[in-house]
């Protein structure tokens, strides 16, 4: 019978794994609650018309890359490729703008169908903040600042750095667009089918393709810049200025853009060197007329999302040298015999309620003595307990500490538990 294996580009998260994982969904939550940010959570699987009207049919999301089948009742449905469309949908269908400016943050997988490689999966996951009802450029700075505060408390702040642009709104971008495709004219035959494609549906995607002959070409096409509107410049220019009063640095990048369709104004993106060509940990910017693309009322509004998987990446090198401690055990409970497997699970219970916090693994396999101590020093257990047939008729549990050289007690239930107390 053959091996039935994961879907290529969706991976599994094993017990190693996790640690990582936990510590920075831990900061996430600890950090963006800090700043007055609210959970929420919505499905997986939102209707396509949700992604096609918001996202863009031209983006390369929509036209190639969404999980989108029929339901039993001939629905289109999709599998969620980012996260703020369901949210806006979400707040609108909960009326959760009508009274309050919510500031948002959810967390989960997404899903696109594109070729896995380092840092990006079929199945990825990211963790997000939108706020909606608030004009920038001071929120917009707020979500900046949380961030630095979260990259600090990861200790990556060193390893990713800040980029930002404004692209201006509708009018303007649609304006930019023509004149890049009226740049790209004399050099169309010497693009590819997928190129000339995005030339013409949106050229804007251009601007941050890893092709190096498109590079050295854009080295000569027009700047945004010079297209943005006086309200435009000013709303940037203040971004600037608050940016550079709260110290956080961080670059112009005129060739920054976003590749979801509903952003405008102000966009930014924390970049690292450390994860070659895939090198956006986390971006975002301004969406005001999603809101109302959706049905509701006008409403300004901005968000980003993080890509986790490329943060785990970036902390994973820094747990290897030791910048994060892994979780380990408290207590191995070592049981020498089956039969006092019953007394080591009651003893262990008492112990989980009289010592709440304690990490305590019973290891209900009866193997030798040597073979279980070897797996309660590789646990990084501090303490073994161990019950035997001695131990079970006097109703006694031996206590050893594993990392020093002390010989081990005997002591009884209520012993042990005052013991753990004054330690824990």
């Amino acid at each position: 019978m053959t091996e039935v294996k994961s879907i290529r580009g969706m991976n599994d998260l094993v017990p190693s794994d996790v640690g990582i994982w936990q510590k920075i969904e831990n900061s996430i939550r600890s950090i963006f609650g800090s700043y007055g940010y609210d959970e929420i959570r919505f499905p997986l699987v939102e209707q396509t018309k949700l992604f096609t009207r918001t996202v863009g049919e031209s983006t390369e999301i929509v036209s190639k890359e969404m999980y989108t089948f029929n339901d039993r009742s001939g629905n289109s449905v999709s599998l969620r490729p980012e996260g703020t469309a369901g949210c806006v949908r979400a707040c609108l269908e909960n009326n959760l703008l009508r009274v309050d400016s919510p500031r948002l943050w959810y967390m989960g997988p997404m899903f696109r169908y594109e070729r896995p490689q380092k840092g990006r999966s079929r199945q990825f996951h990211q963790a997000s903040a939108e706020v909606f009802g608030i004009k920038g450029p001071y929120i917009d700075v707020e979500l900046m600042l949380m961030l630095s505060s979260l990259w600090k408390d990861l200790k990556v702040d060193s390893l990713i750095k800040l980029e930002i642009n404004n692209i201006g709104n509708l009018e303007i971008r649609n304006e930019y667009k023509n004149q890049l495709q009226k740049f790209f004219k004399p050099f169309l035959k010497d693009f590819d089918k997928e190129t000339l494609r995005t030339i013409k549906e949106n050229p804007l995607r251009t601007l941050d393709s890893k092709s190096e002959s498109l590079k050295n070409i854009l080295h000569e096409a027009p700047k945004i810049v010079d297209y943005l509107d006086k309200e435009s410049k000013s709303n940037f220019e203040n971004l600037k200025e608050l940016l550079d009063q709260s110290g956080l640095s961080f670059e112009v990048n005129e060739r920054l853009v976003r590749g979801l369709d509903y952003y405008n104004s102000n966009v930014f993106e924390w970049r690292t060197k450390e994860l070659g060509a895939q090198d956006a940990v986390c971006g975002g910017g301004r969406y005001d007329s999603l809101v109302e693309l959706l049905g509701g009322k006008p409403c300004p509004a901005v968000g980003f999302s993080i890509g986790l998987e490329r943060l785990v990446l970036i902390t994973k090198d820094l747990l290897t040298e030791g910048k994060f401690s892994k979780p380990e055990l408290d207590c191995f409970f070592i049981c020498l015999t089956e039969k006092t497997f019953p007394s080591a699970i009651l003893a262990a219970e008492k112990i989980r309620q009289r010592v709440p916090g304690i990490n305590l693994k019973i290891n209900l396999e009866a193997t030798s003595a040597n073979s279980q101590f070897k797996k309660a020093d590789k646990s990084g257990a501090r303490f073994a307990l161990i019950v035997g047939e001695d131990e079970l008729k006097d109703n006694t549990i031996s206590f050893k500490d594993l990392r020093s050289k002390s010989e081990q007690d005997k002591l009884t239930l209520d012993q042990t538990i005052e013991k753990l107390i004054e330690i824990f």
